[in-house]
């Protein structure tokens, strides 16, 4: 029997088998095959007949059936090609979908801009709750992956159904989880968002090997910040657990990337008084670094000129002398920026709101936020 199926229970009479033989003569014989073969279909059809015949009760038992149902479509493609026609999945809603009646709903919708039709889940309803509601806002749906096989489901299904891709809905924000033609820039000006990510960088201190930070307009009603993973390294994590050939993926550090809405009044602020208590600071350090550029580029140019392949001694010390003089201002300028973000408060706050809200915020970090909020309250 298929290993999907050693729950069933039953006895199957048959005059072709002989009794006294072995185990494994049995199991290499082709009448057993075939009654394998033929249990599987009649599985598969009563199935099928169940759920035409009275499709509610067919999903109240979904939740006990989807185990074995997900089991036999990822490892045997005849069960597959049959089940694809009565396998469900759920949405955070509560309401159950075929694949093709889901991929009918939502295609308007979340087809994103290369013609696939981007399917976001969630694996914790509870814990990805404002990302969910998020979404929802946009007029997406969002699917409960909650199940032991789902990760290996996501994979599969990949495969099998034609331009589809699942997102966990925290992966990423929406405008790149459900990419589309329109693009939102982001109001700053360079100047500004280099300095705003160098303030941030100097508030996540220790975290920064870990963490990163970038600017996106998620508009004036979004969060100020929030925290995005990634959806293809948290997947092999996922199928680790479960599958040894995986297990390289388990120690693979988890990185985590904090994105800036650069439309909140909170991030906008910030930006604001970064500029107004360094801005004399980083003119001067600009008008510094301003002629070593320039010396930079007359001696890219004269080198792409020679047509020499060995440079001269006279010519490496003084590449070196440029790069050392643009390494010591630029440093300088990270110095000022991390040192100003490290006493941050409001830069601490986003940092700390964005991980609250994932439930990544825990212990000493917690109590920390909690004082602070009081402070900045007060």
């Amino acid at each position: 029997m298929p290993e999907f199926l050693t729950v069933l229970h039953g006895v199957i009479d048959s005059p072709d088998i002989p009794l006294n033989v072995s185990r494994s003569y049995l199991q290499s014989d082709g009448n057993v095959r075939k009654i394998a073969s033929h249990i599987t279909k009649k599985v598969a059809d009563r199935l099928e007949e169940i759920f035409k015949e009275d499709r509610s009760a067919y999903e109240a038992k979904w939740d006990d059936l989807k185990l074995f149902v997900d089991y036999g479509s990822i490892s045997n493609e005849k069960f597959w090609e049959r089940a694809e026609k009565f396998a469900l999945v759920k949405d955070v809603d509560g309401k159950f979908y075929t694949y093709e009646e889901f991929q009918t709903a939502v295609e308007a919708n979340q087809k994103n801009k290369d013609g696939k039709t981007v399917y976001l889940y969630t694996t914790d309803p509870e814990q990805q709750w404002g990302y969910i509601e998020e979404a929802k806002a946009r007029g997406y749906n969002v699917l409960q992956m909650t199940g032991q096989l789902d990760a290996h489901l996501i994979n599969f299904l990949e495969q099998k159904l034609k331009d589809v891709q699942f997102a966990r809905v925290d992966a990423d924000t929406l405008d790149k989880l459900i990419e589309k033609d329109v693009e939102r820039k982001v109001a700053l000006s360079e100047s500004e968002q280099s300095t705003l990510l160098g303030v941030m960088n100097g508030a996540l201190g220790d975290k920064r090997m870990q963490y990163s930070v970038s600017l996106e307009d998620l508009g004036e009603n979004g969060l100020p910040a929030v925290v995005t993973q990634s959806e293809f390294m948290r997947r092999m994590r996922d199928m680790a657990q479960m599958s040894p050939q995986y297990n390289m993926f388990a120690g693979f550090p988890e990185h985590i990337n904090i994105v800036l809405n650069s439309a909140h009044p909170l991030v906008s602020k910030l930006s604001q008084a970064a500029n107004e208590a360094l801005g004399a600071d980083l003119t001067a350090i600009e008008e510094r670094a301003k002629p070593i550029r320039e010396e930079e580029k007359a001696f890219k140019e004269k080198k792409s000129n020679n047509s020499s392949e060995d440079q001269s001694e006279a010519d490496k010390a003084e590449e070196k002398r440029i790069q050392e003089a643009l390494d010591s201002v630029n440093t300088e300028r990270n110095e000022l920026l991390t040192g100003y973000g490290a006493s941050n408060a409001l830069a601490q706050q986003l940092i700390d709101l964005a991980l609250l809200s994932n439930n990544m915020l825990k212990g000493e970090a917690l109590a920390k936020f909690v004082r602070r909020s009081a402070e900045l309250l007060g």
